[in-house]
């Protein structure tokens, strides 16, 4: 399928939801870190897919093997019935989270979703019904199911889908004194990603995120923290609080999790796993064994291949070379982030165009809005494929530069 036939059956058939955002190209295959459309042009991926889900790479080997052989035995079960996969995967899950208990879903709102219905049950049973505030922060990212955006902290999600949600409050990122002065006895839970994606790579500071902790332990709320984007060491550490040693009482999971398949996660650990009961909540394809046995392969995988260890050490080098960048490019104002998440303000609003000058030099990259640019490379790049991703950016640049 061509370009323009594939448009034409987006205009026909499909709503318009992704037009804007949309890459121009047909993407055909995957392999590690490159992509081919259609036409049988290679790119290299600087955005795991897009949104940072082929976090191993695009059909990593263990990958591919644990879904064609689940495929031959067993696609899917509900949670009607035990299967290994799924239990392989929750063992595994809590020996990398200290020992919390595993609902597994099919994305990261789901998760954040039961994430939220945990804290507000919790709170509940053991504090009464007006204990029932979740505070977010500004900026934030959750999802677009209703309780996801109700926390969500960016108005531009939320236009036009109200009323949402009650009960949920939104103070600046980073800002302990504003989050201290907003909590009350009312508050349940305070649910907050490591590091901002969706708005453009803003890392919490780790004297913040233990202060937040401090403040939960203190108004006996739960304290969630959303790694939907920063989990399965992309950061450089599997989960990214683990980068300031706090302990939180829930934890969500998605994107990367199963290499590419769709699977969400919240894991929870003691008191809080204990308030949810027989159908509080509940799924029917989360945890079937297809997603779950490539969960667990590319777990294996990333143990295996110390993927982990390959995110800092290339993280910081692809941090470096763009730094470099910078001090020669005006049009480069700072980078930003942690392991191989990493966002890049522009001096003026011309990302998109950034984006475009890439793609025409074979590298995808995102855009958030006009002047972010946002890199989320799989755990598999290697140093000479960040070279090549390098000149293509300073190349985009100075083209972009010059127009403008």
């Amino acid at each position: 399928m061509n370009l323009k036939e594939a448009q034409e059956i987006e205009a026909s058939c499909l709503l318009n939801l992704y037009t804007p955002i949309r890459f121009p190209i047909v993407v055909a295959k995957g392999e590690g870190c490159l992509v081919w459309d259609s036409e049988g042009r290679e790119y290299l991926d600087l955005t795991s897919g897009g949104r940072g889900t082929t976090i191993l790479g695009h059909c990593h080997p263990k990958v591919v093997e644990a879904i064609h052989c689940q495929a031959k035995e067993l696609i899917h079960t509900t949670n009607d019935f035990y299967t290994e996969p799924q239990l392989r995967l929750a063992q595994m899950l809590a020996e990398l989270s200290g020992g919390r208990r595993a609902f597994f879903c099919n994305s990261g709102a789901e998760a954040n979703e039961a994430a939220i219905k945990l804290a507000r049950k919790h709170a509940y049973l053991h504090h009464g019904t007006l204990k029932q505030v979740i505070i977010s922060a500004e900026k934030s990212f959750h999802g677009r199911t209703y309780g996801a955006l109700s926390a969500t902290g960016q108005p531009k999600f939320q236009e036009g889908f109200g009323p949402l949600l009650l009960a949920f409050s939104h103070v600046p990122f980073n800002d302990l004194a504003a989050l201290e002065e907003a909590m009350t006895e009312h508050t349940c839970a305070v649910i907050l990603e490591p590091i901002l994606g969706e708005s453009g790579v803003y890392p919490a500071e780790e004297s913040y995120l233990r202060g937040v902790e401090e403040l939960c332990r203190r108004y006996q709320a739960l304290l969630i923290i959303d790694e939907v984007q920063t989990g399965m060491g992309r950061t450089g550490r599997f989960f990214a609080h683990q980068h300031c040693g706090i302990q939180p009482d829930i934890i969500t999971l998605a994107k990367g999790l199963a290499g590419g398949v769709p699977i969400g996660a919240m894991l929870a650990g003691e008191p809080a796993a204990s308030s949810f009961s027989p159908s509080d909540h509940a799924t029917t394809f989360g945890g079937s064994p297809l997603p779950a046995a490539a969960a667990v392969a590319a777990l294996a995988a990333l143990k295996a291949e110390g993927l982990i260890e390959n995110a800092r050490k290339i993280g910081d080098y692809l941090c470096d070379g763009l730094r470099k960048l910078q001090t020669r490019q005006p049009l480069l104002k700072e980078v930003r982030g942690k392991g191989l998440m990493i966002g890049i303000d522009l001096a003026r609003p011309v990302a998109g165009a950034v984006k475009a000058a890439c793609l025409a030099r074979g590298v995808l990259i995102n855009s958030v809005g006009d002047s972010i640019l946002r890199l989320l490379p799989a755990l598999v790049i290697t140093a000479s494929q960040v070279d090549r991703g390098l000149e293509a950016i300073a190349s985009a640049l100075d083209e972009v530069g010059r127009g403008s």
